[in-house]
């Protein structure tokens, strides 16, 4: 299937749409002010280390300090026996100890960065690996011999003082030796930059920065299906065919500079499925609809018939429905970038073979996903759970924030609620202290209802304290809020 790449580029941010027939099936955002930190490499200095959690904390010079596991760190295998006991972390780091450690997963609410001392840097058809003498093979490429033939080309490839590993991508299957041999100098050449830098600079220093958004999408993104990269910036343009010449030719044919004078995003109906991804409910075609609920620990995608009425019976009418929910939740999973435990509640189906179709039809819309996915049958009570590997902060994360008003619960007390809440809290006051007027301060919805509904209660309330009691609104206050003044 044919599928399109759209870049959009300001000055403050890049936005990157990934579009499969049409539909937007991804979206990625980078922001100048707050990039990605995986993959960055930094010069790192061990803070605390906690042998209870074999973990440690380690400054890299970011607001918060990040988190190196023991099974994070290569030192800590047995260099015969890779696979054998870990060492203690107590006998691997030391507080103030300076090491080099690279980011594997972005900070995500109030966690900090991830780090691993295992440096991986990626190329174009293979991925570095400086502290691992092993040749490994994606395991998408299949064929036996084709993955012996790939890591004998590569070993013959190697100079004689290669003390590191490689990992061979997909990319590298119909690559020449001269491109394989050009990916090995590239990587080689950075690496001996960071440890030379690793020698100079002072510790929690950065010593390399992984490629921007623009730049990753042809490293990462491309591939035999995608058909056109459209760029909407003419400096970026020129910058990614500079890139794409050097170690990506081969997309240089799909590279073009968008000038409609229609903004790109807009063109191809991308704004208005950012919008959409930020609300809860997403409408099927058929006429039922989704509920996506995300929260701290979990997310829940709740399934409705809505107004579908087409199946011949209701068991037909609500397979039917689960099955283009099946497919609906495999993109919204990826345009909204959601991670961790996901629990899928699909209409209740009573015929198993019913249950295995959806199930087969989940597992088949999410075998594009690039994150990894593992999902579980139906639970006794008629629930799939799921988890989706977390890489980066999810689209409203990164889009949105809480609420002022509601903080984060998603509803507000109404006005009628806050209204008996003072009456309350003027009925303590005044047994408390002897003003000689009481002041409400509310928002204009709840003093309209102290003047109409509510005004023989105010009334009777001001008779009972022996005190006047007056209304000012306050244009800036939110429903919920509220103040009582002495006068």
């Amino acid at each position: 299937m044919n599928e399109d790449i759209l870049i959009n580029v300001t000055p403050q941010e890049t936005r990157v749409a990934l579009l499969l027939q049409g539909a937007v099936q991804e979206l990625h955002i980078e922001r100048s002010s707050s990039r990605g930190l995986t993959g960055n490499i930094y010069s790192g200095k061990v803070v605390r280390v906690l042998p209870g959690m074999q973990s440690a904390f380690i400054d890299i010079g970011l607001e918060r300090a990040a988190f190196l596991h023991v099974a994070d760190i290569c030192e800590a295998r047995p260099r015969d026996n890779p696979n054998g006991a870990l060492m203690p972390i107590e006998k691997v780091l030391f507080d103030g100890q300076v090491l080099t450690v690279q980011v594997i997963k972005d900070p995500i609410g109030t966690k900090g960065a991830r780090l691993a001392t295992q440096i991986s840097i990626a190329g174009r058809m293979l991925v570095y690996l400086p502290r691992d003498p092993h040749i490994g093979i994606s395991q998408k490429i299949e064929n036996e011999a084709e993955r012996e033939l790939l890591r004998q080309r590569l070993q013959s490839l190697l100079p004689d003082d290669e003390k590191g590993g490689y990992i061979v991508r997909t990319m590298a299957e119909e690559a020449s030796d001269a491109d394989l041999q050009a990916d090995v100098d590239y990587l080689r050449k950075i690496w001996a930059a960071i440890s030379n830098r690793a020698k100079t600079r002072p510790p929690t220093s950065l010593l390399y920065q992984d490629l921007s958004l623009a730049q990753r999408v042809l490293r990462d993104f491309v591939h035999d299906e995608t058909t056109s990269i459209q760029v909407d910036s003419r400096e970026n343009f020129i910058k990614l065919t500079e890139f794409a010449t050097a170690y990506t030719p081969g997309e240089l044919s799909r590279l073009q500079h968008y000038t409609g004078e229609r903004p790109l995003f807009d063109l191809h109906g991308v704004e208005v499925e950012i919008l959409r991804a930020l609300g809860r409910r997403v409408d099927l075609k058929s006429g039922g609809y989704l509920i996506i609920d995300q929260t701290e620990a979990m997310t829940t995608i709740d399934v409705n018939t809505g107004g579908f009425v087409g199946g011949r019976n209701f068991a037909d009418t609500i397979f039917k429905t689960n099955l283009e929910a099946a497919l609906a939740i495999a993109r919204q999973l990826r345009l909204r970038n959601l991670g961790g435990i996901i629990i899928l509640d699909f209409i209740d189906m009573t015929q198993t073979e019913h249950r295995n179709a959806v199930l087969a039809e989940l597992k088949k819309a999410l075998a594009r996903d690039r994150t990894k996915v593992s999902i579980s049958g139906f639970s006794a009570l008629g629930l799939v759970e799921m988890t989706r590997k977390r890489t980066r902060e999810s689209l409203a994360h990164i889009l949105c924030e809480q609420c002022p008003a509601c903080g984060g619960k998603g509803q507000v007390k109404t006005s009628k609620t806050i209204c008996y809440e003072i009456l309350r809290e003027l009925l303590r006051e005044a047994k408390q202290f002897n003003p000689r007027e009481f002041r409400i301060l509310a928002s204009q919805e709840v003093v309209d209802l102290f003047l109409e509904e509510e005004s023989q209660h105010l009334a009777m309330l001001g008779d009972f304290i022996g005190k006047p009691i007056s209304l000012q609104v306050e244009s800036t206050y939110h429903q919920e809020q509220y103040d009582v003044i002495l006068m």
